[in-house]
């Protein structure tokens, strides 16, 4: 079989499915692209048994049709080299010789037989459920909640993003038991109850491609697999086993305290003041005055020390509460509003963070746990 290709237009499709190949894989043929060519259609696909990705191009010159395997690496980094040119496929199915042949050269490499590359899953029809949502929606969904999940080996169901769904909302939730968010759209609903745990590989996976593309997703989930169609590609993971903690049993209710500050003079005071923090505690304290933040730390170990004021709006009795300053930095970075609320209620429970200006299809909650001041 023959085709001919835009050398930059191949290569951005095959380095965006090619972050689903892994180092550690235990098939061979897994090192591989797979190629496809059926009509004016070349489609493009990788897998890690866990992951498959799908992507497709539609070609003008081509000759014959069949399916090959050619090896990832040595094809990416040779693609990586041309400048923009068409490329010049020429395929032996029979002895998997793959010439690459260029206006000034000709690069060989053997491929493998197509046949054996393993089979996509696919849903089971009787028990599939399905629902639309924009592009743009998934990827802030995903964005918002994927720098939360966990690495724990123990519980593998932290290790995913929670998406709800229900006649009410659409719900992405991630927790690493030290941080929580909640992402909830109001404008998406379904006509079922129900939820899934996206792991952690294909939510990054579809944050890398979601930003290109424009129009809806469709999202397929049966008990094992879920299935994510976009204008561009196909996503097939394998879904996390097992259920979700209650998360909103961790969420306080009453919060007596709240505090409004800029965001932008919080994270910047924030990152000042937790370089003079213990290494393994990250220690910053917060203490909340008439209409002031005091933010401060310090490293007894080596005489360090520092704090800062910044103004704010509260109204309460003084109170001072202890965080871990990365996350705390990490959920004021996944907060785009100008100003955030803190609700807190005592030093001993969660506080919570929220944008001070929302959108009415957006509730958007992040809590992070705090630390025991040692007095």
């Amino acid at each position: 079989m023959k085709f001919v290709v835009s050398s930059t237009d191949i290569l951005s499709h095959l380095q965006a499915i090619s972050r689903v190949i892994s180092n550690k894989s235990t098939m061979p043929i897994l090192d591989n692209f797979l190629f496809e060519l059926k009509g004016n259609t070349l489609t493009l696909t990788a897998s890690d048994l866990e992951v498959t990705m799908v992507t497709s191009l539609a070609l003008e010159t081509v000759d014959g049709e069949g399916v090959i395997a050619m090896p990832s690496r040595i094809l990416l980094d040779t693609l990586k080299k041309f400048p923009e040119q068409p490329l010049n496929f020429e395929v032996n199915l029979e002895t998997m010789a793959v010439n690459i042949v260029t206006e000034k050269g000709k690069f060989s490499i053997v491929g493998q037989n197509g046949e054996d590359f393993p089979d996509i899953p696919h849903a089971e029809s009787d028990k599939v459920s399905s629902f639309i949502l924009p592009a743009n929606t998934l990827e802030v969904g995903i964005n918002k909640t994927l720098f939360a999940t966990a690495d724990d080996e123990l519980r593998p169901v932290m290790n995913g993003i929670l998406l709800e769904m229900s006649p009410e909302n659409v719900t992405f939730v991630a927790s690493d038991s030290h941080k929580l968010v909640r992402y909830r759209r109001l404008d998406l609903k379904t006509d079922f109850t129900s939820t899934f745990i996206l792991p952690k590989k294909p939510a990054g996976l579809l944050k890398n491609v979601l930003p290109k593309q424009v129009g809806d997703v469709e999202v397929e989930f049966d008990a094992k697999n879920a299935f994510f169609t976009l204008p561009d590609y196909k996503l097939v993971c394998r879904l996390v086993e097992g259920n979700y903690p209650n998360y909103n049993a961790v969420i306080p209710q009453d919060n007596p305290y709240k505090v409004i500050i800029d965001r932008s003079e919080f994270h910047n005071t924030l990152g000042r003041v937790s370089l003079f923090s213990n290494q393994a505690s990250n220690l910053v304290k917060l203490q909340m005055t008439a209409n002031e933040m005091i933010v401060s730390a310090q490293d007894l170990d080596f005489s360090v020390s520092a704090h800062e004021r910044i103004n704010c709006q509260y109204e309460g009795d003084e109170m001072e509460i202890g965080f871990k300053s990365p996350f705390l930095a990490d959920i004021l970075d996944n907060l785009k509003s100008s100003e955030v609320i803190l609700e807190l209620s005592d030093p001993s429970r969660a506080g919570i963070l929220l944008p001070f200006e929302t959108d009415e299809n957006e509730d958007e909650l992040m809590l992070l746990m705090p630390m025991m001041i040692n007095v």
